[in-house]
């Protein structure tokens, strides 16, 4: 007997084994998800939560090497005895990374390949692919090649892919990561649509909480181990357990964080506020707040490091960015934000001489990336994709991280004990053997940060550096470039997230349509609302429920949680 249509899909302790390795992740995970619920999977980077996603649509076993036991039900099907085809009938998937399975050589395409594949009527196919690309903003689009799209508008072509099947239950893992502000909106509202007049069922991998969380009914927690440590209902899991959830290193919404913060201070909200607006309301009804610390004075640096000339990118013939001047001091940590394709990844990836400008002129500290050394320029600025399998060349992570070190002729003794305190810091050790492609998305990036950090550069330049980090390794990997920072690295980030931003940057560089519409200090930007509307951005999560305080105008201005008083969350 099948499972009954109510329950679209059961997990009963799954066990994945990867080919390779010695421990199961996840390691006996049991939840089930009923028709027209959407269950939200938490856990460390590295506990199987992508694994796991996989496991639903058939991929593991049959096309991802691994050991499955236990059971895996989808729409009343084991997966272990059928096909992967016959699945993606009852399940649609989202996978974390969109090039892994955009194959078409147009947007149409991509969204028609799935239901083409089903056999269906050409009207059908069409008209689900017209709403699929409305839904994500992409129908004017169409007829272009995806490799034209930014990587967060490719992220919205899988989405819309997903949306064209139709499948009882749509699994997305970090579906959000690479989209702007406007975009994550578009794509909840698409899901809340299909929640609220249709039967899906939705599989959630997120760590987007604010945008999400209004979504979700129910939150599964696994620990590092990929064990479920904790079950129930939203509110029963994110605000009468957070203390628990926080110490497994997982993400909770910002008011949360706030919130957990300002109780060290003796500030009790109870119960803890999940949104911005329960955040304002439980402030707004204390009588007395305490003060806010003092924020020492930012140090200005002496000298400049990167300078931007009248910059112009293009491809084909459409220009990626247009005539941006710019100046970096040293020292400075400057975020580049805008939505997807304004500009950013282009232009880190000029400064970092990945791409050569064909008009205007960069330098950083003296050398010109398009023209100079590359020895010399790779000594000087370490880059970090936002794909962190473009720059993986090893087989081994060891390797990985040794080559540069070899490259520039460093002492054997030297290279052994600088790589082994980067395993250790990164939390890779273990992993020191295995393939970089293997690694789960969260390790990729930890991977592909240390590759850069290894070699000591005086500038680092990453594409969205907390992409697919749990909160634990991001606020690792924030400290450790905010430590660097203040040591003097110089630092180029190009970002969607705004609470990252306010919490590091020290200054902000706001792009639209490829042309630098502002840049300056990061708390003169981010309290431009005007400027931020007018680039399709708005505050970060933090700053948009401080600013609706009616009570305490004197804490309107906070942006970071490190504003507020109390310990660090």
């Amino acid at each position: 007997m099948g499972e009954p249509p109510s329950v679209p899909l059961r997990l009963a302790d799954v066990r994945i084994r990867h080919h390779g390795r010695s421990a199961d992740t996840p390691d006996g995970a049991s939840f089930d998800i009923a028709r027209g619920e959407v269950v939200l999977l938490l856990g460390p980077s590295g506990c199987g939560k992508s694994t796991l996603a996989l496991a639903v649509n058939g991929l593991v076993p049959h096309a991802v090497p691994a050991r499955l036991t236990g059971s895996v039900v989808t729409g009343g099907i084991e997966t272990t005895d059928a096909t992967v085809a016959l699945l993606s009938q009852e399940v649609a998937m989202v996978f974390q990374d969109p090039d892994a399975q955009i194959v078409t050589g147009t947007i149409l395409d991509e969204v028609c390949f799935g239901p083409e594949n089903l056999g269906l009527p050409v009207d059908v196919i069409l008209t689900r692919a017209q709403a699929a690309l409305l839904a994500v903003g992409l129908w004017d689009r169409r007829g272009e090649n995806p490799d034209v799209l930014s990587g967060g508008q490719r992220q919205r072509l899988s989405i819309a892919a997903a949306l064209a099947m139709e499948s009882p239950l749509l699994v997305l893992d970090e579906p959000t990561a690479n989209l702007d502000p406007a975009g994550i909106d578009d794509v909840y509202a698409v899901l809340r649509d299909l929640v609220q007049h249709g039967d899906h069922s939705i599989l959630l991998i997120e760590h987007n909480l604010d945008a999400s969380i209004d979504l979700v009914d129910r939150v599964v927690v696994l620990d590092r181990r990929g064990r479920v440590a904790i079950e129930g209902r939203t509110r029963e899991v994110l605000v009468d357990r957070a203390v628990e959830v926080a110490a497994l290193g997982v993400w909770l919404p910002t008011s949360t964080l706030a919130a957990l913060r300002l109780r060290d201070a003796g500030v009790e909200l109870a119960p803890l506020p999940m949104t911005g607006g329960e955040l304002t309301a439980a402030l707004d009804g204390i009588r007395e707040l305490p003060d806010l610390p003092r924020r020492p004075p930012a140090s200005h640096a002496a000298s400049t490091t990167i300078e931007v000339s009248h910059l112009t990118v293009n491809r084909g013939r459409r220009d990626l960015i247009r005539d941006i001047s710019l100046t970096v001091q040293t020292g400075d940590f400057i975020a580049v934000i805008g939505t997807n394709g304004a500009g950013k990844t282009t232009l880190i990836q000029a400064i970092a001489g990945v791409v050569a400008p064909p008009r205007g002129r960069v330098t950083v500290g003296g050398l010109d990336p398009a023209t100079g050394d590359l020895p010399a320029l790779a000594a000087h600025v370490g880059f970090v994709f936002q794909n962190p399998e473009h720059q993986f060349i090893a087989h081994t992570v060891v390797d990985e991280l040794t080559h540069g070190l070899r490259m520039r002729g460093s002492n054997p003794h030297d290279i052994d004990a600088q790589v082994t305190a980067m395993l250790e810091r990164f939390g890779l050790a273990e992993l020191r053997d295995e393939h970089p492609f293997l690694l789960s998305g969260g390790q990729k990036r930890r991977l592909s940060v240390g590759t850069a950090l290894i070699a000591g550069p005086p500038v680092l330049v990453l594409d969205e550096p907390t992409f697919g980090q749990d909160r634990e390794r991001a606020d690792e990997l924030m400290s450790l470039l905010s430590r660097l920072n203040r040591d003097g690295t110089t630092i180029v980030a190009a970002t969607h997230d705004l609470q990252l931003v306010a919490e590091y940057a020290t200054h902000v560089a706001v792009l639209r349509d490829g042309e630098l519409l502002d840049t300056g200090p990061t708390e003169r930007i981010l309290a431009d609302t005007d400027l931020l509307e007018s680039a399709g951005l708005r505050p970060p999560p933090l700053a948009r429920a401080m600013r609706n305080l009616t009570a305490h105008p004197e804490w309107r201005s906070i942006t970071r949680l490190a504003d507020l008083p109390g310990a660090p969350s």
